[in-house]
């Protein structure tokens, strides 16, 4: 990956990953305080239902008081003292004290806890209302303030905020329990704020049931869709909370808060628990805190963009300021690799960049002092020891050329008669000697003077067999050395000078023939490797050492006895100025392997040279 994409993704990443935080953040606080303004109307609308619920209970309890202080009531509680009297005549008693005192329930009970009258169903006259705990329970309290109930009616049961009353004359108490319905006319009473609504469910029944929901606004399609939340806190006793969802637009959500009401203890039989009169249900419309999401999303998203287009054209910006001069110092650097020491890279800043550039450039001059300063000395190494090897070499020969003299001339003066037959071996001694010396001047010449190749279309397995053809009558006289010729098939011709190759292949055939004295195996291999033609030159001869192997291609080093060094150097050479390379593996005792690989394009590396 470019450096470009590199900069345009780090910037993109960034803008998003700045914009993500942002925006979740920006949600996150919104929903918690969308929370905590719904929790806040919630417990405002729940207090203010407590508040009415209290208001509507005292005055509840005033009106019962009311009747019980009433003459009807003292009446009709003088006679169940006296007992004279039928209470059959009292059946309309109630539906006309509570038609006074405009209430919605009214039942006038004995002190063993049979109605007497009831105003909102007048059948019930002789049965028992359970109510009055003094009826099972003598030392029980009367409740003092108002409760819920149940009530059954003709129609069905229904929820009342009731009160209970004592109207006392004599020893035998006359109840009056009175009452209002817990209805829409009820929550109509509430300050219900925008956007929130209130429902009241009924525990009328021991299942769910739609009928016991009470709505201001009537009954609503799919009311079901309450029922868990309403099971949930008929099962627990305690507030709880839900999302209803309507339908499958999440704006149409609504959140819940369901707070139970539950019957006084004071109006409960002792020693059984609280009862579930109802739900209060608060909605709050999840309209505003989706669409302001919505928004959000929408705005960061718009903001994401624009942040990418601006990342996009900085990103290419600053690439193109910081790049420019990185893909410039690559490039010099890329032609000093290839030889061309005196490549510059322009220096277009005083920054970390232009820094770089300038130490580049500084760099490149010290190669160039370096390369002409390791030039002279490996020239002056050069000589020297082409000097001390040449030395060497001719100092060899020249001492038995300076005996074979000496003796000539003592002959001639001690014995001319014996000159004739110790000139002749003289002779033939110096002539020996001379020749030697031709020998060692040829091969010191030949080294010098190392033509540059003449690189033509060539087949690398035909110099193969020129070079084995050579070798033919040799390796027929030492039958002991057997020769494997595994050539490549298919191998491409390459670019190269057949004559320095086929000079090169045979200095290694030489080396391999003579590292194996008593006999052994020659095996000579081609085979292709990407764009290079590979030769191998094996042989089961006395094998190297690593070091040896290491100072095998250095110039006048031999492990012959009678070798001069160069032939190896020579062959490194010739691989060298064709753009290849060559390498050694050895194993003492079990024979070395030399490996030649050449690149098939030969113009190409000449010309990335020039």
């Amino acid at each position: 990956m470019s450096f470009r994409k590199k900069l345009l993704l780090l910037f993109a990443a960034t803008v998003l990953l700045c914009v993500a935080v942002i925006s979740v953040s920006v949600y996150s606080t919104i929903r918690q305080s969308f929370e905590r303004a719904d929790q806040d109307r919630a417990n405002a609308v729940a207090a203010q239902f407590r508040s009415e619920f209290q208001r509507r209970g005292s005055e509840v309890v005033r009106k019962v008081e009311s009747v019980a202080a009433s003459e009807t009531a003292q009446r009709i509680a003088l006679d169940m003292n006296r007992g004279a009297a039928d209470s059959g005549e009292y059946v309309s008693a109630a539906r006309a004290l509570a038609s006074q005192q405009q209430l919605d329930f009214l039942e006038l009970v004995d002190n063993r806890g049979t109605i007497l009258s009831s105003a909102q169903w007048q059948a019930k006259f002789g049965y028992p209302e359970m109510a009055i705990p003094q009826a099972t329970n003598p030392a029980a309290a009367v409740p003092t303030g108002a409760f819920l109930k149940r009530e059954e009616l003709p129609e069905g049961a229904t929820l009342g905020l009731f009160a209970v009353r004592v109207a006392r004359v004599g020893e035998q108490p006359l109840y009056v329990i009175g009452g209002e319905r817990l209805d829409q006319g009820f929550l109509s009473t509430l300050d219900i704020p925008s956007g929130t609504r209130v429902l009241l469910y009924q525990n009328l029944d021991a299942k769910w049931s739609p009928k016991s929901l009470l709505d201001l606004n009537g009954p609503a399609a799919g009311v079901d869709k309450i029922a868990p939340l309403v099971e949930k806190v008929r099962e627990t006793l305690q507030e709880s909370q839900g999302v209803i969802r309507w339908t499958s637009d999440s704006a149409d959500a609504e959140v819940f808060h369901a707070i139970p009401l539950t019957a006084p203890a004071q109006s409960a039989s002792p020693g059984t628990k609280q009862q579930l009169m109802g739900v209060l249900l608060v909605g709050s419309s999840r309209r505003p805190l989706i669409e302001l999401q919505r928004q959000v999303i929408s705005t960061a998203m718009l903001v994401g963009g624009i942040g990418i287009l601006i990342a996009v054209l900085t990103s290419l910006w600053f690439a193109a300021r910081v790049t420019r001069p990185v893909v410039s110092l690559a490039e010099a650097a890329r032609r000093v690799a290839a030889g061309d020491l005196y490549a510059k890279v322009e220096v277009e800043s005083s920054d970390e960049l232009g820094e770089l550039a300038t130490s580049f450039n500084r760099m490149t001059e010290d190669l160039v002092h370096q390369k002409d300063r390791t030039l002279q000395a490996e020239r002056v190494a050069a000589w020297r020891e082409l000097a001390r090897r040449l030395a060497h070499e001719l100092k060899n020969p020249l001492f038995p050329l300076q005996v074979t003299v000496e003796n000539l001339m003592r002959a001639k003066q001690k014995s001319p008669e014996m000159f004739e037959e110790v000139f002749h071996e003289g002779t033939a001694a110096l002539l020996a000697e001379i020749n030697n010396l031709k020998t060692i001047i040829g091969r010191f010449s030949e080294f010098s003077k190392m033509p540059q190749p003449q690189p033509r279309p060539t087949q690398v397995n035909e110099v193969v067999h020129s070079v084995l053809r050579v070798f033919h009558a040799q390796l027929q006289e030492k039958n002991q050395i057997v020769v494997h010729n595994e050539l490549a098939g298919a191998l491409p011709e390459i670019s190269a000078d057949p004559d320095l190759l086929h000079r090169a292949l045979q200095n290694l055939v030489v080396n391999a023939i003579d590292a194996m004295p008593q006999g052994g195996e020659l095996a000579i291999r081609t085979e292709t490797a990407g764009d290079r033609v590979v030769i191998s030159v094996s042989d089961t001869g006395s094998g190297l050492t690593q070091e040896e192997c290491e100072r095998l291609f250095t110039p006048y080093y031999t492990t012959k006895q009678h070798g001069t060094g160069l032939g190896l150097a020579i062959v490194q050479s010739v691989v060298s100025d064709h753009g290849g390379k060559i390498s050694v593996e050895s194993t003492k005792e079990k024979g070395t392997t030399f490996r030649i690989e050449l690149p098939c394009d030969f113009s190409a590396y000449s010309a990335s040279l020039r």
